[in-house]
């Protein structure tokens, strides 16, 4: 039987230690997510990626680098992408060139990206404009779910030029709600016919693109009473059955407040992500937790195989093979290679 490895978890520092490479090995571990703390520079990036893929070639190394505000590596040559609601504004007053513009700014960061040994970046986002929400504010392309589904197309058809995978986020939607689940439970109390004709639609406009999809740690009481990464009707009625996706599901960070305030009590990591699993998740985020020593993330990893071996979380047939589909099929150029790209000096000259 296949072993199913739904753990993407983080290393504190911009080399691998002693536990670091454990946990790397570990079957249950299938990714690793890197932040601005892992970055020094171009030379120690790339090392460190190689050590990772020397440890594991198939852990799929991510990284949440989006442009605008979330952007994890900003110096030593890497391009500062803009805020994706400024391709938005760039639609409304051009639209067609701001799908090639969109294009391009894929295509800048997922080369950039790869020629560094990173796999996927956690994009497009796809939640819409709504004007409340400071956590995506002007992450979001557009109010208009047609014009940010066009926009996360034209994104996602950059990223594949680079040959770099997607991940649509955060389904059904989190750009309604003003409430930031990093810190707290957001509540949307829309009716499901409301959301899906609204803020649900890239996904389904979407259904032959996307390669993967992160939900929302959003409460959707009137739909479900846990939140949507937490949800088998969101995720395995809805997002699967109704909407026909059939890439992979990642869960958002575990460790934030929206994600282990289920059934009155906070949850310890290992119940949340069997629980985020058993909803329908391929894979399960934990952030930020390997800083002071990695306790809890070691919890996690045996909290799961612990869970696996007594039955009460039982891997999903297809889940590895929807990880594996995720990692880069094609070599990438090398940052030399890639600055003499004249494909990639043409993506640069089209950003807006």
């Amino acid at each position: 039987m296949t072993v199913h490895a739904p753990v993407v978890l983080d290393v504190a520092g911009t080399e691998l230690n002693t536990d670091d490479r454990r946990r790397l090995a570990h079957p249950l571990v299938g990714g690793l997510i890197l932040f601005a703390r892992n970055w020094r520079d171009r030379r120690q990036l790339v090392a460190l990626t190689a050590e990772i893929k020397t440890l594991r070639p198939d852990l799929l190394i991510c990284v949440d680098h989006e442009g605008g505000r979330v952007q994890r590596f900003r110096s030593d040559g890497y391009t500062h992408l803009p805020p994706m609601r400024s391709l938005g504004e760039l639609w409304m007053r051009d639209a067609m060139a701001a799908t090639d513009a969109a294009t391009a700014c894929g295509y800048v960061l997922g080369s950039e990206l790869r020629a560094c040994g990173v796999d996927l970046s956690f994009a497009p986002v796809l939640d819409l404009d709504h004007g409340p929400s400071t956590v995506i504010g002007d992450r979001a392309f557009h109010r208009d779910p047609r014009v940010a589904t066009l926009l996360a197309k034209s994104l996602m058809h950059g990223l594949l030029l680079a040959g770099m995978a997607n991940c649509g986020k955060h389904f059904p939607g989190h750009g309604h709600v003003a409430a930031d689940s990093h810190v707290d439970v957001p509540v949307d109390r829309r009716a499901l016919a409301t959301i899906l004709a609204d803020d649900a639609r890239p996904y389904e406009w979407l259904g032959t693109s996307l390669a993967s999809v992160m939900p929302a740690h959003v409460i959707y009481p009137r739909v479900d009473a846990r939140p949507a990464g937490f949800s088998a009707r969101w995720l395995k009625e809805i997002l699967r059955g109704r909407l026909g996706f059939d890439g992979a599901i990642f869960s958002d960070d575990l460790s934030m407040a929206g994600a282990r305030r289920l059934a009155g009590r906070e949850l310890r990591y290992a119940e949340a992500a069997a629980l985020a699993l058993d909803a329908g998740c391929d894979l399960v985020l934990l952030c930020n937790q390997s800083v002071d020593g990695g306790r809890a993330v070691d919890d996690l990893i045996d909290g799961l195989a612990a869970q696996a071996d007594a039955g009460s979380w039982r891997p999903d047939p297809d889940s590895e093979a929807r990880r594996l589909a995720l990692l880069p099929h094609l070599p990438p150029l090398s940052w030399d290679e890639l600055m003499h790209h004249r494909p990639y000096q043409h993506a640069l000259e089209r950003l807006p």
